[in-house]
């Protein structure tokens, strides 16, 4: 069996301008991190998965997380395509090692 591994990005943009609208914004970013995302730059979070299910899987519980206003998107990619990012400006952050085969427990 070959284990196709991908990546689920979420963007989002959400209001902050109240302390109604940070809570509800911490609260989504708090689901994030929870859920097994870590945070590739401001506002941009991912998480890689086990085949294509487990990224629709995890993809539904965004959907029923997101906040009701502003705006959030995802994007389903290959560990391969995701391997093609370059960093124009800027490091690495220490959670962003590339997936060596092995690494990752499949239960």
């Amino acid at each position: 069996m070959v284990i196709r591994f991908m990546r689920l990005l979420v963007f989002f943009d959400l209001p902050v301008t109240s302390n109604e609208e940070r809570r509800i914004a911490t609260k989504f970013r708090k689901f994030l991190i929870k859920d097994g995302f870590y945070m590739v730059q401001y506002s941009v979070y991912c998480r890689i998965c086990n085949g294509y299910d487990s990224v629709r899987q995890h993809e539904k519980l965004v959907e029923v997380n997101i906040p009701k206003q502003g705006s959030v998107r995802s994007l389903i990619v290959t560990e391969n395509q995701y391997q093609g990012i370059k960093l124009l400006v800027g490091k690495k952050k220490p959670n962003e090692r590339k997936y060596i085969e092995g690494q990752i427990t499949i239960f």
